[in-house]
């Protein structure tokens, strides 16, 4: 990458310390759930603050009578009247109401919504097929920024899928091959794997050459994803972001469906009320790899909410990377100065853009400009804990746009930054993620924000009283004249610190 190119991470370089924010409720009415999700929108970026749902199943007999399922109908408007209570005591007044394919297939759907909306004052819209695979892939896109392949929302009734490439969605289609809509419960294993492939083959035209990555969303597969992490002892509990090649999806699958229901019980993250469908889910999505010639699996955490939320604000659908939003946003919230992080990004960037590359050139320096930004998110947390919470804040934090991996980079730089070159334990998710090269990047890269929060106590104006110049065996940094008595001996300590792993000789001019 050229060194001009550097420019492009400046996204919001200079962020309003206050953007006003607003909260949206989104309700998805789904075949086997009724979900609330409240967002919290601030500027580009959103965050989910509430989230729950009840297993209604208004789908579950809609496959025998082509009618919604009555004790389903009865748990889903009690549930909506929950959710109407609810948001008026929370004061959410913009409220955005979807139904998927049960009420859309159903004969007595348009009833359902009539009877929702006179009871609860909720409108509910109903989803084309076509809508409900757009806002989906839309989701993902949110959650991952760019994308090459196809988005695939398992449901109850219908699996929609979407193509996607870079930042669009090129082209959608919604198939009835929800475990609802097949009886798979009960149907012979051979006669769905029989019916999923000729179904499958009606979508080739999404599905074939379409990328390497499949991107697996809804419930169902967030339970194979979950049982997976759990055969694996995979060291990072979280959703958003898990990655199966084809082989491992294969071997997870051929062990789910050999097992009962029941002895899912002990696995965390599988629920009861999936285990039935959990064989079904993996055998689809098995047969889905192998007819798009995937090689792998990306789980997303974001999907049809979240595209229903962006559809409803265009300017949260844009070309700005979800990464940087979303640590800006966390910068708002955390930081004396969150403009201090951009400062910090651009001052270090010129001596460590020429550091073996830890994940490539393009992601290396993308990750410096979020870890920056991130560099005063302890400000308000405890001293005696700083290092601690805002690890373990970066490690979890509901953002998307980077792999695990780097999630893991991001948190153990942080760890740096406030807790100098102490190491965290071989148990550490954090470490088990990354190989000693990323790790040793992390430590440089962490007392380097340490280092230069110290210098300008995080202010940016005297930052810029500084600057850094590396040769080949020494860093030094150039003050401005009367700047020279801002550095201390603890700051000079963490300089020393900075250039040791850097393997430089600490130099003042």
């Amino acid at each position: 990458m050229q060194r001009g190119s550097r420019d492009m991470f400046r996204l919001g370089a200079t962020p309003a310390p206050m953007i006003k924010s607003r909260d949206v409720a989104v309700i998805d009415v789904g075949s086997n759930s009724v979900r609330l999700v409240q967002f919290r929108v601030e500027g580009r970026t959103f965050w989910p603050v509430f989230n729950e749902k009840t297993m209604a199943g208004l789908g579950r007999s809609a496959a025998q009578t082509g009618r919604l399922d009555p004790e389903g109908v009865r748990l889903a408007l009690r549930t909506l009247r929950r959710f109407g209570r609810m948001l008026d005591a929370r004061g959410v007044a913009e409220r955005l109401v979807v139904a998927t394919a049960a009420v859309r297939e159903c004969e007595d759907g348009p009833l359902f919504v009539d009877r929702v909306r006179r009871e609860t004052g909720l409108p509910i819209t109903i989803l084309s097929g076509d809508d409900e695979g757009r806002y989906s892939s839309l989701g993902v896109l949110v959650g991952v920024g760019e994308a090459h392949g196809v988005c695939g929302d398992l449901g109850g009734s219908s699996l929609e899928l979407g193509r996607l490439s870079r930042r669009e969605v090129e082209a959608v289609i919604s198939l009835p091959l929800g475990p609802l809509a097949l009886n798979a419960a009960e149907c012979p294993p051979e006669t769905l794997r029989n019916e999923v492939r000729r179904q499958l083959k009606t979508a080739a035209p999404v599905l074939t050459a379409a990328g390497d990555t499949f991107y697996a969303v809804g419930g169902a597969w967030r339970a194979f994803a979950n049982l997976s992490m759990a055969m694996r002892k995979y060291p990072l509990n979280l959703l958003h972001g898990y990655r199966l090649d084809r082989e491992e999806v294969g071997t997870t699958a051929h062990f789910v469906i050999d097992q009962s229901q029941f002895s899912f019980a002990s696995f965390q993250g599988v629920a009861s009320r999936r285990a039935a469908n959990l064989p079904y889910a993996s055998m689809l999505l098995d047969e889905i790899l192998h007819a798009g010639g995937f090689r792998q699996v990306m789980f997303s955490a974001y999907g049809l909410r979240e595209g229903v939320l962006c559809v409803s604000d265009p300017d949260l659908i844009g070309e700005d990377d979800p990464l940087l939003n979303s640590v800006e946003a966390m910068a708002r919230i955390a930081s004396f100065e969150p403009e201090f992080g951009t400062t910090l990004a651009d001052w270090l960037e010129g001596v460590l853009s020429d550091e073996a590359p830890a994940f490539g050139l393009n992601r290396d320096q993308r990750l410096r400009a979020a870890a920056a930004r991130l560099s005063d998110i302890g400000a308000r947390l405890h001293p005696d804990h700083r290092a601690d919470l805002a690890f373990t804040q970066v490690l979890y934090a509901p953002i998307g746009g980077h792999t695990h991996a780097e999630r893991a980079f991001l948190a153990l730089t942080i760890h740096h930054r406030y807790n100098g070159k102490g190491v965290r334990p071989d148990t550490c998710p954090a470490v088990r993620l990354l190989d000693e090269r990323q790790r040793e990047a992390a430590l440089r890269l962490g007392l380097g924000l340490r280092f230069g929060a110290a210098l300008s106590g995080c202010t940016a104006s005297l930052l810029n009283q500084f600057r850094l110049s590396r040769n080949r065996d020494s860093l030094t940094i150039l003050a401005q004249p009367g700047a020279e008595e801002l550095i201390m001996e603890r700051t000079w300590r963490r300089f020393e610190q900075f250039a040791s792993a850097m393997d430089l000789i600490p130099l003042q001019r």
